[in-house]
């Protein structure tokens, strides 16, 4: 066995190690809140030490970069796919039924929430969430950018991040109405957003 092979194999139980931090921790915080949630906590979710859970994260702060981390790499995965696509309009609008169903999930809601929250009174989880969602914003703008530029627009930056803000913020708002209105008839909604994709991708 080689020193490359046992490398790989000590990464692959790293990695799934701290998968299963991450997923013990995201129910903890929706359970208690982050405050709420110690790491005493999240080792006895995940079944293992509070010792072996700093031997990959230094504090809860860090768990919660991980799992912005793994959103980040998810959704610009999503707009590199979507520029890949032969029509990207069609694309867009096809996979607004993903945006729908993941940001109505209950669960994902109240996770993403939690962190929103977080975000809002300590400053290093904002500098850490506000720095993804710039680069989440960068790719939805070269992705709306090489649409428009297929139908004949030729849009300035500020118009390009306009078009970012209201999508981001018709998908994002999801989250809210997940909470308030968890029987929303959700067929509903993604025929809507369809319509409101297209259209905002075509206007003029």
């Amino acid at each position: 066995m080689t020193a490359t092979h046992d490398q790989a194999i000590d990464t692959s139980r790293a990695d799934a190690r701290r998968t299963q931090i991450r997923t013990a921790a995201a129910d903890c915080f929706r359970q208690h809140g982050f405050h709420g949630t110690s790491i005493a906590q999240i080792s006895k979710t995940a079944g293992m030490s509070t010792g072996h859970i700093y031997h990959y994260f230094e504090n809860k702060e860090a768990i919660i970069a991980d799992i912005v981390a793994q959103d980040l790499e998810r959704l610009l995965t999503l707009t590199a796919e979507l520029r890949a696509a032969s029509n990207v309009k069609a694309a867009m609008i096809e996979r607004a039924v993903e945006g729908v169903r993941d940001n109505l999930d209950s669960s994902t809601a109240g996770l993403q929430l939690e962190i929103v929250a977080e975000a809002a009174r300590n400053p290093h989880i904002a500098e850490i969430v506000r720095a993804a969602d710039k680069q989440c914003r960068d790719s939805l703008a070269e992705t709306i950018r090489a649409t428009r530029q297929a139908a004949g627009h030729e849009d300035n930056a500020a118009t390009l991040a306009s078009l970012v803000e209201a999508i981001s913020a018709m998908f994002e708002g999801l989250r809210i109405r997940a909470i308030r209105n968890p029987d929303i008839d959700r067929d509903g909604v993604v025929r809507v957003f369809r319509r409101m994709v297209s259209d905002l991708l075509t206007q003029t």
